[in-house]
């Protein structure tokens, strides 16, 4: 069951009351039960959280004692490859001089080198706008501290993060590649994801261009670059993307709490406290995700936040406008041929429209979904002309809208076609 619907604080017992925990935001579903873990995370972009948590979610560890600033996923690097490895183990090949003849193995020995040659270059492209942010935050038992990691996306002084690395931070120190420090500013949190900008007082600052998250391809290369356990500034790892469109459930390290994260780029992760909130590079040096989140009873499992979902808030910051979400207010579960055959649903794909496990309505009173006058069983086939799918579903596909914006639901009631206009709202904050 997927929910799009107005998030809501929960405070467990024994939870600190000062943590906000986001929980019910919108996103695609899991096209299976996520399997519970130990996954350090930042929310990227939750559904509704297990009605009881478990004792192996957890949110990571910390560089410091404010817990929420450990969370990372970097990339492992991979080593040499399975076919260089057989290629030193082979027997040699001696070529006489003179010879036109290449040896046995020169061809993967050359895409060997031109993949590091890609993770030099790329690290070198990236590196000066990597930044190190230092939280401290003052609560009832005095000062606490944390480090996260950052990129700078524009000249100015904006800055990309994690949520988690600064929320609830009473000061924030930004170290740049150059050990130059500057006082930051928290200018907006996302009220969808992990994410957070940060604004330094600063000009003609080193950037890192942005890449397509929606381009991306299981097996290509995949840099990271951050601040493991604040202490190793700029570190590089390298791994590949492993899994795409995935969904964790992951929790807080009080395991007070639990939620559904969805659509993240799975790699191959160090798992190091301070990486969080750092990038994901492709080979050109292009950001292509956020990292946010680990396993930490795994090896080679990370998750980042795609930079596409990021890029509207980018763009918010920029223009001086406060971060803001696009937002109907219903639940629904992505339809598949099983669920479409499970419940003899007239179509094999689209988003139906139906109250939670938890028996919350699946139109959330005075949205835009109800004043549209959606209703529970509504099957939603498309958005403006374009197909809603398991891959493009209807939280994904509200993504390239802003507040405001006016949209024509395709939509199936009781067998019959029909078309809804819905003005779309704000997500609201979590507080």
């Amino acid at each position: 069951m997927t929910q799009e619907d107005q998030p809501t604080p929960r405070h467990d017992a024994g939870q600190d009351p000062t943590e906000l925990v986001e929980v019910r935001r919108y996103g695609p579903p899991p096209s299976h039960t996520a399997r519970p873990g130990s996954w350090a995370a930042g929310s990227s972009w939750s559904t509704q959280p297990p009605t009881t948590p478990g004792p192996a979610p957890r949110r990571g560890p910390t560089a410091g004692p404010l817990v929420a600033l450990a969370v990372v996923a970097g990339i492992v690097s991979g080593g040499l490859s399975a076919a260089a490895v057989t290629n030193l183990m082979g027997p040699a090949t001696v070529v006489p001089a003179g010879s036109s003849q290449s040896p046995s193995g020169t061809n993967v020995s050359s895409v060997t080198v031109d993949e590091s040659s890609a993770v030099i270059t790329a690290a070198a492209k990236a590196m000066p706008g990597v930044v190190k942010i230092a939280s401290t935050s003052q609560g009832v038992l005095g000062g606490q501290s944390g480090i996260g990691s950052g990129f700078i996306f524009d000249a100015n002084g904006w800055i990309l993060t994690n949520r988690h690395v600064v929320e609830g931070a009473t000061q924030l120190t930004v170290v740049l590649n150059d050990s130059t420090q500057l006082a930051g500013t928290l200018y907006g949190i996302d009220t969808l994801t992990d994410l957070a900008i940060v604004k330094v007082d600063a000009t003609g600052l080193p950037t890192i261009p942005l890449g397509d998250s929606g381009a991306l391809k299981l097996g290509q290369l995949a840099i990271a670059i951050g601040n493991p356990l604040g202490e190793f500034e700029n570190t590089v790892t390298t791994g590949i993307i492993s899994g795409l469109g995935r969904q964790i459930v992951a929790g807080n390290s009080s395991q007070t709490s639990s939620e559904q994260l969805n659509n993240l780029i799975q790699t191959d992760a160090a798992i190091n406290p301070g990486n969080s909130g750092g990038p994901l590079l492709d080979s050109a040096g292009q950001v292509i995700g956020i990292n946010t989140a680990v396993n930490q009873d795994a090896q080679g499992i990370g998750f980042a936040i795609p930079i596409d979902i990021a890029k509207p808030i980018m763009q918010q910051a920029l223009n001086g406008d406060q971060l803001e979400r696009p937002w109907i207010g219903v639940y629904y579960t992505v339809i598949t041929k099983q669920l479409a055959s499970d419940q003899g649903l007239p179509v094999d794909q689209g988003a139906l429209i139906s109250s939670s496990s938890s028996g919350v309505p699946a139109v959330f009173p005075n949205s835009p979904a109800a004043k549209a006058g959606l209703k529970d069983g509504d099957i939603v086939t498309a958005i403006d002309g374009s197909a809603v799918t398991a891959s493009q579903d209807l939280a994904e596909a509200m993504l390239e809208h802003a507040p405001g914006d006016t949209v024509t639901l395709s939509v199936l009631r009781s067998g019959k076609e029909m078309e809804v206009q819905v003005t779309l709202g704000v997500l609201p904050a979590q507080n």
